[in-house]
């Protein structure tokens, strides 16, 4: 026999069969044998064609990319919680925020003391009752964290027929929109290091929704407010402002040497993942737009009013920003 055949031979021996090379180099130094250096097992290993993972690897599942179109209000809803630094060191109040990815409008949100999928599950209740929501309408995408995934939630949305997606494990691009809406809130000039009890959150984020909602021109809808977009107001809007710039046009059209002015336009599409069918591109006013030639998505949603949160232990406060006169 060879020594390289004697080497492949111990390298398939039961005891080494699963071990990487340099396991094996060790093993047998520790029994005062000396085959051959650990880069020569790798040589040996190669021309068998053996060169790969030895060892017994767990399978993770393939989970599969979710991709969601959004071509109006009410078809796709985000949602997230997330931390707000309470009075001391590791406190904390927990911020649940559900966003239409469409309008970016917040239909709802609540502020507690903790995680809870009956508090979860509540909001998301409330909040597709207020929206009006109809089975088979909505679908509702949140991350992988605990009250997410939690049955009393899974549950809920099967009774209310609305779909759920989840994002992928350890892969934040699939929640954009939550978390483009985070960094908003926390970025605020007004934002607080802490907040000094849970009334001090409640009040603040009181303050932040109705701003956010009402009077923030967001640039990923065309510079409009999410309540214009989320009530159907946008068209009106756009061409009021239009008009606007066609006076200012009219009056002085030295001013614009390539076109006449146009407004920031309403993208057609919102999505997590562009799915297969959509295509992009850029407008004259520069806002990015969509067009979809596939079927239309229509997804399901909920809101919350305040009620007392037995795993919080005390009552939670929670906002769902709609003005009557909007509806």
């Amino acid at each position: 026999m060879s020594e390289r055949q004697e080497v492949l031979q111990v390298l398939h021996a039961e005891p080494f069969a699963d071990k990487a090379p340099a396991q094996v180099y060790a093993s047998l130094l520790d029994k005062d044998i000396y085959l051959c250096s650990t880069r020569t097992m790798y040589r040996v290993l190669d021309a068998a064609g053996e060169v790969r993972e030895r060892r017994d690897q767990l399978q993770r599942p393939n989970y599969k990319k979710p991709e969601l179109l959004a071509t109006a209000s009410n078809q796709v809803w985000s949602w997230d919680i997330s931390k707000l630094l309470g009075p001391a060191k590791w406190t904390y109040f927990y911020l649940y925020v559900i966003l239409d990815i469409f309008s970016r409008y917040v239909v709802g949100w609540t502020v507690a003391e903790g995680e809870s999928a009956t508090l979860a599950k509540r909001l998301i209740a409330d909040s597709c009752e207020k929206q009006n929501i109809m089975p088979g309408q909505l679908l509702l995408h949140a991350d992988r964290g605990p009250a997410m995934k939690a049955k009393p939630v899974v549950f809920l949305l099967a009774d209310l027929g609305v779909t759920r997606s989840h994002s992928r494990p350890h892969v934040s691009d699939d929640n954009p929109y939550s978390e483009a809406h985070f960094k908003t809130l926390k970025y605020r000039p007004d934002f607080p290091e802490r907040f000094g009890c849970l009334e001090d959150a409640v009040a603040f984020c009181r303050s932040f929704f109705t701003w956010y909602n009402t009077e923030h021109r967001h640039s990923g809808i065309g510079l409009l407010t999410p309540e214009t977009v989320h009530y159907g107001r946008a068209e009106r809007v756009i061409a009021a402002r239009q008009q606007t710039l066609n006076a200012a046009y009219a009056a002085h059209p030295e001013r614009f040497v390539r076109r006449p002015p146009q407004p920031p336009i309403l993208p057609e599409a919102a999505w997590i993942n562009p799915p297969s069918g959509t295509n992009t591109h850029e407008d004259a006013a520069g806002s990015t737009r969509g067009a979809w030639d596939g079927p239309r998505v229509y997804p399901v949603c909920n809101t919350y009013e305040p009620s007392v949160d037995s795993e919080v232990g005390r009552e939670p406060v929670s906002g769902s920003i709609t003005d009557a006169a909007s509806h």
